[in-house]
């Protein structure tokens, strides 16, 4: 990056008009009113810095690869609020502004353009709700708005407002105008001649407009000339954090928007979120960067959020298969909410991607969701799920490249439903292994209550639940038995005490709930509940024995015997369901 030589406003926008410089589509629309434009140019008469400028150089071999933006000439609220796409020249590079595009974009509008916003209290579908006005110079008064702290009088105006007075005073002076004087003396004595106009005071004022449009160079810009557009891509997200760090999916999204030719990217996206997050009885919280990759996903490109890969051929790409990622997306969202996931039950939300991959892949919809055929296939998923996310560090460091891995391994099975086995080996190919080691199963079993993996972890011991109703993390043993006041009412000792409290949270005393059961449990102890909640000792026997505590005493005052023998039978039952 380099400092450039500084340059007069009107050069900087003679070039805007001659298209060499534009707006890349990572940039942000234009937001400023016309306050913002008139104080702009009020602090240029006045001498003020304006601040500097950030210029990307873009070769024209890469040129071709993005959708570049012309700079707003004639903004209207109704009609034209958007910059419009640019006709890129095949034959030269460009220049880019990452840094000072509303600045810019002010001064085309002040100095070659008009700004048409909606009169207060008037209707959007009266077209003269929008007066077209252009800036304009008071060139015989100082401003009388003295709370905007201007020095100089400056306006939007309607031409009719800007008429003669009755004696022939044309005070009002169109700035556009300054850049046709011949010169800075003769040309402006004429030109206040020309409109009754006399003393210091407008040949001053029309003076300061000309010296500080065009002779005057307050333009100080940088050239980054790197080709490399991620590394411009984190440059434009450090100069217009503002202190909040920008996303790069926003800015990337931002480019697709851009790039999609029949339909709105964003609209797409924020409208998909929504529904996989919320749709039916799903209460997920997904965002858009797994909707993103997802896309990128089903497109077979890469699955990075690099400026590189949303390249119009891409996008076009990821536009065409826009409707499958969708679907699948979708019947992805549903299969988890099957599976009894809920947002804060999911400990990785990009399990997501993963499974919306296969069922696109496969093109498995609806039909796959409900039938008793696709059974088995479910439960393979299922327990595959629940594995990567009951696993430390497969869904951390890594993404892209696992995700990516995976694809590889769906694309390459030569065998009918979810290849387990063949993802397996492609994760272990890079040091993310499923394979859990008697520590692994340790750290599961000292899993608190809250913890998206206590459900993941029950889940998978116990798979004989109807997760298409809600169920809630449970304790056995209820939370309120465990304060100091009730536990030394059982005359224990303080290192029981001790005992008690450090067990009561942890997974040997938890189980999954239907959603009534639980607010019926409330804190009763579990044989006083169990007896009353099956009117059988066989279904009650059943229950005890799906839940590892047949046989095990269920009075208080054996507590830590029952958290260590259900403990002992939850390691075998795990054992069983991850080392095999």
């Amino acid at each position: 990056m380099s400092f450039q030589t500084p340059v007069t406003v009107e050069d900087v926008l003679r070039r805007i008009h001659q298209k060499q410089y534009l707006l890349p589509a990572i940039q942000r629309e234009f937001v400023w009113k016309q306050h913002q434009v008139l104080a702009l140019m009020d602090s240029l008469m006045r001498g003020y810095p304006i601040g500097s400028f950030l210029l990307w150089e873009v070769k024209q071999e890469s040129a071709n690869e993005y959708v570049f933006y012309d700079f707003i000439t004639n903004f209207h609220e109704q009609k034209a609020p958007f910059a419009t796409k640019a006709a890129v020249p095949t034959s030269n590079g460009i220049i880019a502004v990452l840094d000072g595009q509303q600045r810019l974009t002010a001064l085309n509008i002040a100095m070659y353009g008009s700004h048409s916003e909606k009169r207060k209290g008037a209707w959007w579908t009266n077209p003269d709700s929008f007066p077209k006005k252009r800036v304009y110079l008071n060139l015989a008064d100082s401003p009388d708005h003295e709370e905007l702290g201007f020095e100089f009088d400056l306006r939007f105006l309607t031409d009719q407002e800007t008429k003669a007075d009755l004696d022939g005073v044309a005070k009002w002076y169109l700035v556009h105008d300054v850049l046709a004087l011949a010169d800075s003396g003769p040309a402006i004595m004429e030109e206040l001649e020309r409109r009754s106009l006399s003393g210091s005071g407008p040949f001053n004022r029309l003076y300061r407009l000309y010296d500080s449009l065009r002779v005057i160079k307050p333009i100080n810009w940088y050239l980054e000339s790197s080709q490399s557009a991620d590394k411009v891509l984190d440059i434009f997200v450090r100069v217009n954090s503002g202190g909040t760090t920008l996303s790069y999916s926003d800015l990337l999204l931002s480019m697709a928007t851009n790039q999609w030719r029949t339909r709105d990217a964003r609209e797409e996206v924020r409208d998909l979120v929504q529904d996989i997050n919320q749709g039916g009885t799903r209460d997920f919280a997904f965002s858009k960067d797994a909707v993103l990759k997802t896309a990128l996903m089903v497109a077979g490109l890469n699955v990075q959020f690099r400026v590189s890969n949303f390249t119009q051929k891409n996008m076009a790409v990821v536009e065409d298969g826009w409707d499958k990622t969708e679907q699948a997306l979708v019947n992805a969202a549903t299969l988890l909410r099957q599976f009894g996931y809920t947002g804060r039950t999911i400990s990785a939300d990009s399990v997501i991607i993963a499974l919306a991959y296969y069922l696109a892949r496969n093109s498995l919809g609806k039909t796959y969701l409900e039938s008793s055929a696709s059974a088995p296939d479910r439960l393979i998923v299922r327990r595959w799920l629940a594995r990567s996310m009951l696993k430390q560090g497969i869904w951390g460091s890594g993404l892209d490249t696992l995700l990516m891995r995976i694809r590889q391994a769906i694309d390459s099975s030569e065998t009918t439903g979810f290849p387990a086995d063949g993802i397996e080996r492609e994760m272990a190919a890079m040091g993310k292994s499923l394979t859990f080691e008697d520590t692994d199963i340790d750290d599961l079993l000292a899993t608190k209550y809250g913890s998206p993996r206590a459900f993941g972890v029950l889940s998978l011991m116990y798979p004989g639940l109807d997760f298409s109703k809600e169920f809630h993390q449970d304790h056995i043993f209820p939370k309120s038995r465990f304060t100091d006041k009730r536990l030394r009412a059982l005359d224990l000792l303080s290192d029981q005490i001790e005992e008690y409290k450090s067990r009561f949270d942890l997974l040997p005393n938890l189980q999954l709930l239907g959603g009534v059961a639980n607010i019926e449990k409330r804190d009763s102890l579990p044989q006083v509940w169990a007896g009353n909640a099956f009117p059988s000792d066989e279904l009650r026997a059943t229950y005890e024995r799906e839940n590892d505590f047949q046989g095990l005493s269920l009075e208080f005052e054996d507590f830590v015997e029952f958290s260590t023998s259900r403990s002992a039978r939850m390691r075998e039952k795990l054992m069983q369901q991850l080392q095999s």
